[in-house]
């Protein structure tokens, strides 16, 4: 068998020096935008932009071979708030921001379904349920009904929230003593969502480069020059959506949150179609081929979980199966497959972070674990901030 040596490509990436003529002039020489992340934000600003400006020559990097954050690692929910989390934030958060970040999350899954067709991502539009443990504070049913009122106002249904009192019995789960279904609310295939937005984006003629990071830059009134981990690269504009990478290159309010997921293996006589959210949305799961997916409990350890470090640690992981075993599936035994991590951007704020920084350089960031919800209505309003 032949054996590669220690410096053949395989082990080392060729340096921006070490390009052909044509690998530099297509891809590094001459390029009008750069935008750092391949995800769901990444991918939907380039494809903004260009149909804005189709003459813009716009290149994507990106750090690994897939999406480094949370765009192919999220558990797919097509959603944008469940009472609990509202009830929560409406403690601290002011009223009109509250509904602002609703209504942003709401219209945003229109857009998304606007540049992606929702058959081609498996959008079901099964509802969701957020779920009440038997130790949970109660909510009490005139804020369901507050709650109606006001999500009326966007989403224009009569009843967007409808109470389901007996949960365990639908669906045989264990320590539930209440839940509240939203209708609106679905679940999409999320590896079929990027794999949509890059064939999209790739039709469009940008350029995707994979497995290289950008480590800093340097904005002039001539443009901006970014050392990437192969060398350096002038472009006109620069646009970061890194997300929960983001703050190694930009001093704004969002920090990285990990989020740690685990699936099954395929369980006989499953019938979970619908979203889950618990714990004031710390908590979610779904069913998918005949598995549960089911990820959270970043709030076990806030700290511990704001890394880059896309580990899984015992801890959280033992929360996860506990929940598995008591409440989802109580009395069966269920074998975990794998288990992985996402990293995520949050901050004090739920809104997203939309804006120029300096002349030639723009940031679309902070999700708030909400990249599905928002990410293409991001991608959007970064490509109407550029003129």
């Amino acid at each position: 068998m032949y054996k590669f040596e220690k410096n053949s490509l395989i082990k080392k990436m060729l340096k921006i020096d070490q390009l052909s003529y044509w690998e530099r002039t297509t891809y590094f020489e001459g390029q009008d935008l750069l935008i750092v992340g391949a995800g769901i934000v990444g991918l939907s600003t380039a494809i903004a932009v260009k149909k804005k400006y189709p003459h813009l020559k716009i290149v994507i990097v990106e750090r690994g071979y897939l999406p480094s954050g949370a765009s192919t690692k999220n558990a797919g929910f097509a959603c944008f708030g469940s009472p609990s989390e509202l009830f929560e934030d409406l403690k601290t958060i002011p009223e009109n921001q509250v509904w602002e970040t609703f209504n942003a999350r709401y219209s945003g899954l229109k857009t998304l379904f606007e540049l992606v067709d929702p058959l081609k991502i498996e959008y079901n539009a099964c509802g969701s349920y957020d779920l009440l443990r038997t130790n949970d504070e109660d909510i009490d049913p005139d804020f369901i009904a507050y709650l109606n009122n006001e999500s009326q106002k966007i989403t224009k249904k009569e009843k967007t929230y409808l109470i389901e009192n007996d949960p365990n019995g639908k669906f045989g789960f264990g320590g539930i003593k209440t839940a509240y279904f939203n209708s609106v609310e679905g679940s999409i295939n999320t590896g079929k969502l990027i794999e949509q937005l890059h064939q999209k984006a790739i039709q469009a003629g940008i350029s995707i480069l994979f497995g290289m990071e950008c480590q800093k830059y340097e904005a002039s009134k001539d443009g901006v020059s970014i050392t990437l981990s192969i060398g350096v690269m002038k472009v006109d504009r620069l646009i970061i959506c890194s997300n929960g990478f983001a703050s190694q290159l930009v001093d704004e309010d969002v920090i990285p949150a990990r989020a740690q997921v685990l699936i099954t293996k395929p369980l006989p006589k499953l019938s979970l179609d619908s979203t889950f959210h618990m714990d004031k949305g710390y908590y979610y799961f779904r069913s998918i081929n005949n598995r549960i997916l089911l990820g959270g409990g970043r709030n076990l350890d806030i700290n511990g979980e704001t890394t880059t470090d896309l580990a899984t640690t015992e801890h959280i992981q033992t929360a996860l199966r506990n929940i598995l075993d008591e409440i989802i599936m109580p009395n069966q035994h269920v074998e975990i497959d794998y288990s992985w991590s996402g990293i995520m951007g949050v901050g004090k704020s739920k809104q997203p972070i939309v804006k120029k920084i300096t002349d030639n350089v723009y940031v679309g960031i902070r999700m708030g674990g909400m990249g599905v919800a928002i990410g293409a209505a991001v991608g959007q309003q970064l490509s109407d901030l550029i003129d």
